[in-house]
């Protein structure tokens, strides 16, 4: 009886419909609904090419990219873990940045104080300091040259589709010259165990198999971890 009384009983199931209407184009709320989630679609949609092209997450992740390298560990920490704090630390290093755009240009749009063209004009200004600070002159200079606009009197006459390259090429010159600085100690340890063995007549003992426990050992006793998270937050405050 039970099953049977339990086939009876119909389950509710929820009926989902979405409509697709004309709106009232008189209806100036509907309207800025519609813009506004047109607006937030569309970053998420570009949220991953922002966070590569005007943070501080390329820097970030090439020279931790490095250090794994340098450290000779393979996967560890795997790449999700890399990613991950480069990720944490370019939230830390951009909060200030973000909570200009906030303040200036997001919640004057919510509370409707300004149009959707003057919020991207403010929530643009902060971006653009950021990147001014971490942009080389010769880099700059380099794709003004290349766009063929004349020479720009201010930072103003330069245009953001030639500030967001000339800003990730210096961010790539500035990760590698940092990876080049982590790299050298470990090559000299590398040598130094290479030249010990050949001296020794050890030629069949692979020198990674010595080298690697003793990067390992000084770079956590010199709390290496410390110094290259610092390190990388201080090169965009300087």
């Amino acid at each position: 009886m039970l099953p049977e009384a339990a086939a009876q009983e119909v389950l509710p199931i929820p009926r989902i419909n979405i409509d697709i209407g004309n709106g009232r184009a008189n209806d100036p709320q509907q309207v800025a609904l519609v813009l506004q989630i047109i607006f937030f679609l569309t970053i998420l949609a570009l949220a991953p090419s922002i966070v590569l092209m005007v943070t501080s997450f390329t820097r970030i992740i090439i020279v931790l990219e490095f250090v794994r390298r340098a450290l000779t560990t393979q996967q560890v920490p795997p790449q999700q873990v890399l990613v991950g704090l480069a990720l944490f630390l370019t939230f830390f290093i951009m909060t200030p940045v973000i909570r200009d755009v906030n303040e200036q240009a997001f919640q004057p749009f919510l509370a409707r104080q300004i149009d959707q063209r003057e919020a991207l004009s403010r929530a643009e200004r902060p971006i653009r300091e950021f990147m001014f600070k971490q942009t080389r002159p010769k880099d700059m200079a380099l794709f003004v040259r290349l766009s063929g606009m004349p020479r720009p009197r201010n930072k103003d006459d330069i245009p953001t589709y030639v500030l967001i390259p000339s800003f990730m090429i210096s961010e790539l010159t500035k990760a590698f010259l940092m990876g080049i600085v982590l790299f050298v100690p470990f090559i000299v340890i590398d040598i130094i165990v290479s030249s010990i063995l050949l001296s020794l007549g050890i030629i069949v003992l692979p020198p990674i198999l010595i080298s690697f426990p003793i990067k390992l050992l000084i770079f956590v006793l010199a709390d290496g971890w410390n110094l290259l998270i610092g390190s990388l937050v201080e090169s965009f405050v300087r």
